[in-house]
Order: structure tokens, then C-alpha cells, then sequence
């Protein structure tokens, strides 16, 4: 398979060379930006040009990018644009405002979709939401950038989207993990050949079960991570020997909760630069857990390659391509004076996320409880109730059951 660009195939001297001009070119920028506070006022930026410099510069949260938002909406005072010079604006809950460009492939899809061979010629069916939150806009910019035709198709809907494939002639998945299958086998209910021949997904763990499952299917799938606010950060080749490190991004593996990285190998907290000029964030701290691996992919590809998701370093979980948050547990507990205390539960049945929330509670109605957990965690869940004093005390309110092995 062929390399996208040439910065694939770059030595490391090459890499951390073209990255030393970009890193000081950001934190340049940053000095102008009010969201930042003057952190980076005074500093020679050459002085802050590779991994090991930039570890001793402060790391931004999420949280404080809310914070920053809410006195200086949209962005926080954190792009180098205003909002009217951008292409979209989004919004992810928290809720946190994020900015998107149309003139050219601005999150760094276009790397993604090649990877897994996507290009000319091709119809990439987007399952991925068009409404406020970028991720449908992410592949379809990449979808562009690879030359492949797109047909929106959002989520849900699963017997449209079996006859929206067939019709269109679609030759390519893009989307959550788990909505391929329920797309296939309402499929294969209807007696419906399908096309789909490769598959970029993303939004949740791409499981080895279901990667095993896809390729029976003579479907070749390769997963994405990234990010609302950052774009591509990482994604698979055909090696499929761990996830390549975008070219546009620096990532660091650090202690939780401290910025300080950690050995190769070792886990820790993704906290990612990018290189995006309208978006200069420093040292972004995603609240993803991954580690580094050692050596170079077998594709060839140079760049440093992350064990790809390995869960939170707080106790937010993705489930069905949602995050769900403790503050979010909060709320639905808050919504009913009736309700003790709650306890969201992510496991897994058949190649299906499964949510069960189970809420401690005397009384109340079941089906309020329910609505209850659809309006406030986006999301819906088999309730279960349980009396006052059953659920353990061990500080959770969201566990993840499921095995990522």
C-alpha cells in the first residue's frame, strides 16, 4: 500500500526538525491568545522545540477550556480566527464549542481513509452524526481529500441504510464500530448483498471479536482515534501493529494528573500538541489512556506508533460512541428526589455496547427513570432498581465491564 504523503516515510531527523518549526510556530501564536492568559509571554519559543522541552510547559484541560468559554464564547479566546472566519462551528456536550474548517482536510482525515484504502472511485457510507457534533463532518472532510464520494447517511435507521448501500452502490463503512454489524445483519434479514468492502471506524474500542467478524465478511476495518477538538491523532494501517501517530500532532504519554511523561511502554494519559494553526493547543490533555510502543510500524510508516484507546484516567466512558461523564451521573441523580444514588454500567452483549444504570431508590416510576436516563445521558439504558444501601461504596458511578484484551 502506498504512503499518503511523503511525511509517512520520514526519518527522525527529518520529523523532529520540520516539528521544531511548527512547535515554535504555535507557541508564537498561543502568546497572542487570550485563552491562555499570558502562560507563554516572555518565552523564547525556540527554547520549547521538541518532546522533551515542551514536557515542562503547563498542560490545558478540557475543564478549562469550558471554563474559558463560558466568559469568552464561542472558543475561549483559543483559535486565532473568529468564529465568522470558519467553515462550521460546533458544539459536543459539556458543552464545548469547536471550530472546523472546509477550505482543505482540516482535521487530517484524508490519512485515515487511505490507510484502510479509500479512494477514487469509491462511496463512503458516513454513519457518523451530522447534527452539532463534528464527527461526521471529520470523515467526510477526509472522504474528500481521498477523492471518494460520500453519502451522509447520520445513525440509526438501520433498514433505510441497508437499502440507501444497495441502491448507492456503497463500497466503504464509515463509522462506530458496532453499527457496521447492525447495518449487516439487518442486511442479511432483508437478503441484501452488500458491497462493503473496507471500513474506517472510530467513536469506540473496536473489539477483536468483531474485527475477526468483519473480516469473514471479506471486510478490511481499521480504527481511528481521535478527537473533537484535536482531529486525527492516531489510526491503524494494514499492519494493524498498534496506531501510527498523525504527522500533525506531537503526543506525549504522561503521569495522570501530573504532565510529566512517562517511560516507553508504560501507561499514562494521552496530552496531545497540534500543529493546527486556527487552533494552537498546547499540550491538550485528552483524559485518554495509551502507551507507547516501541519501534516502527511494519508498513513502513516512521512515525511513533500508541497501543490505540486503553480507557480513561478519570472515570468518563465512551459507550455507543457517546461520552458519558460522572457529572452527567450527577445530574440524572439530581433530576429525581426519589433517587439515592445512581451507577452507570458499560458491558458488552453479543458485538453490542450494553448500558444498564442502576438507580437506588424506595420508590418512583420506572419509566420516568428511564426518560430521565435518555434526556440526561444521551443515551439509552436498561434501568435497574435496586434498594437504598445495595450499590457497593467504592466511589464509582460509572464501571466498565467490558474487556479490551
Amino acid at each position: 500500500m502506498s504512503f499518503y504523503d511523503s511525511l509517512e516515510s520520514r526519518s527522525a531527523d527529518e520529523r523532529a526538525a520540520d516539528q521544531a518549526i511548527a512547535i515554535s510556530a504555535q507557541i508564537e501564536r498561543a502568546k497572542n491568545l487570550s485563552g491562555y492568559n499570558g502562560v507563554f509571554r516572555g518565552l523564547h519559543s525556540a527554547n520549547y522545540s521538541d518532546a522533551t522541552t515542551l514536557a515542562s510547559l503547563p498542560i490545558l484541560r478540557k475543564s478549562e477550556l469550558g471554563k474559558a468559554q463560558t466568559a469568552n464564547p464561542p472558543f475561549g479566546g483559543f483559535t486565532t480566527k473568529p468564529a465568522v472566519g470558519f467553515g462550521h462551528v460546533f458544539q459536543s456536550p459539556g458543552p464545548i464549542y469547536e471550530p472546523g474548517g472546509i477550505d482543505t482536510d482540516w482535521w487530517r482525515f484524508g490519512r485515515v481513509l487511505h490507510a484502510v484504502g479509500i479512494g477514487p472511485g469509491d462511496i463512503v457510507q458516513n454513519c457518523f452524526g451530522y447534527h452539532l457534533t463534528p464527527a461526521g463532518m471529520l470523515f467526510e472532510s477526509g472522504a474528500r481529500a481521498v477523492g471518494a464520494a460520500v453519502l451522509p447517511a447520520g445513525t440509526g435507521q438501520s433498514e433505510l441504510q441497508v437499502a440507501a448501500a444497495r441502491d448507492v452502490g456503497v463500497t466503504a463503512y464509515a463509522g462506530t464500530p458496532d453499527f457496521l454489524k447492525v447495518i449487516l445483519d439487518k442486511a442479511d434479514e432483508m437478503g441484501v448483498a452488500l458491497g462493503i468492502s473496507k471500513a474506517t471506524v472510530g467513536g469506540g474500542a473496536l473489539f477483536p471479536s468483531l474485527r475477526v467478524e468483519y473480516a469473514d465478511r471479506g471486510i478490511a476495518c481499521l480504527q481511528s482515534y481521535a478527537t473533537a477538538d484535536l482531529g486525527n491523532i492516531a489510526y491503524e494501517s494494514a499492519a494493524m501493529e498498534g496506531m501510527i501517530v498523525d504527522e500533525h500532532v506531537i503526543v506525549e504519554i504522561v503521569t495522570p494528573g501530573t504532565g510529566n511523561p512517562v517511560p516507553v511502554g508504560e501507561v499514562g494519559e494521552v496530552v496531545v500538541t497540534t500543529l493546527n494553526p486556527d487552533y494552537p493547543l498546547i499540550r491538550f490533555a485528552t483524559g485518554d489512556l495509551s502507551a507507547v510502543m516501541a519501534g516502527q510500524s511494519p508498513c513502513g510508516r516512521t512515525n511513533m506508533r500508541i497501543k490505540g484507546w486503553m480507557g480513561r484516567a478519570d472515570q468518563t466512558t465512551k459507550i455507543k460512541g457517546m461520552f458519558v461523564r460522572p457529572e452527567q451521573v450527577a445530574a440524572l441523580v439530581a433530576k429525581h428526589d426519589e433517587i439515592v444514588k445512581a451507577r452507570v454500567i458499560a458491558s458488552r452483549q453479543g458485538e453490542m455496547d450494553v448500558m444498564t444504570v442502576q438507580i437506588e431508590t424506595n420508590r418512583g416510576n420506572d419509566a420516568a427513570f428511564a426518560a430521565t436516563v435518555k434526556d440526561v445521558l444521551k443515551l439509552k439504558g436498561v434501568v435497574e432498581v435496586v434498594a437504598p444501601g445495595t450499590l457497593p461504596k467504592d466511589g464509582l458511578v460509572i464501571e466498565d465491564l467490558r474487556s479490551y484484551d
